[in-house]
């Protein structure tokens, strides 16, 4: 059984493949698709999943949340080596086995060393199912395996979980998404404006009776200081004169 969306099995402009072997779970195939939208990742291909329709499932589209076009594209193939039509560097979620095998990687370091390789790569991530991971003979097609730091008592994770983990680490490792503000650059407060804040505050101290003019001791300079650590907006500014004009009236009351 293969089929395919693509009407080719290269890896195209995303120069990096997400491989599921033999995945039981319609919504795992889904949200890997989420998973994989979410850090710029397209290429997914099935290796025997347990349902043939898994693509067009309800449960798998429900949880591709937005990502059906992953659905769309994605190829289903009957063995391993035809996933890894194209790819030039496969990398397995799995334990190398006891005897031999590739080399382990680790998300972070590891991933950022092969993200400078020269020339790059056309990687391939491959998982194995959910209940019996990778098997030997599928791992010894790897060139690595990765190995994901976690809770030496209890290091579970779901699949999609692990899809969504190494996609962000390699991502990351490619250069990473800019971070967009959703809120416009502080227009900070000036020295005079601070200045003028102060020397409003002092007056409104002096009235409340809570700063003897004879004896300021450093007050001043030490609210000065506060300020200047504060970096105050112009809004803030604005506030605080108000409330030491607010004090003023009241005090003349």
């Amino acid at each position: 059984m293969t089929v395919s969306t693509t009407g080719s099995a290269g890896l195209g402009t995303d120069p990096t493949r997400f491989i599921l072997i033999g995945t039981s779970h319609p919504g795992n195939v889904g949200a890997t698709a989420r998973a994989m939208k979410v850090m710029g990742f397209s290429d997914l291909v099935l290796v025997r999943p347990r349902f043939a329709d898994v693509l067009s499932q309800e449960e798998t589209v429900a949880l591709a949340s937005g990502a059906a076009d992953i659905l769309v594209r994605a190829r289903i193939v009957d063995t391993l080596a035809e996933a890894l039509d194209g790819v030039t560097y496969a990398i397995g979620t799995a334990m190398t086995p006891r005897d031999f095998g590739p080399p382990t990687l680790t998300p972070r370091e590891g991933l950022a060393a092969l993200a400078r390789q020269e020339p790059a790569q056309r990687v391939g991530f491959v998982f194995g199912s959910e209940r019996y991971g990778m098997a030997n003979e599928d791992v010894y097609r790897c060139h690595a395996v990765i190995s994901i730091p976690t809770n030496p008592h209890y290091g579970s994770l779901n699949l999609s979980q692990a899809v969504q983990l190494l996609s962000y680490e390699w991502r990351q490792a490619l250069g990473g998404f800019p971070v967009q503000a959703r809120t416009p650059s502080p227009d900070l407060a000036d020295g005079q404006a601070v200045q003028g804040a102060l020397s409003h505050w002092e007056q409104a101290l002096v009235a409340l009776g809570f700063l003897d003019p004879k004896a300021p001791k450093k007050l001043m300079p030490r609210l000065n200081q506060l300020l200047n650590r504060a970096e105050l907006r112009q809004e803030e500014i604005h506030v605080l004169r108000g409330i030491a004009k607010a004090i003023l009236d009241r005090c003349k009351q």
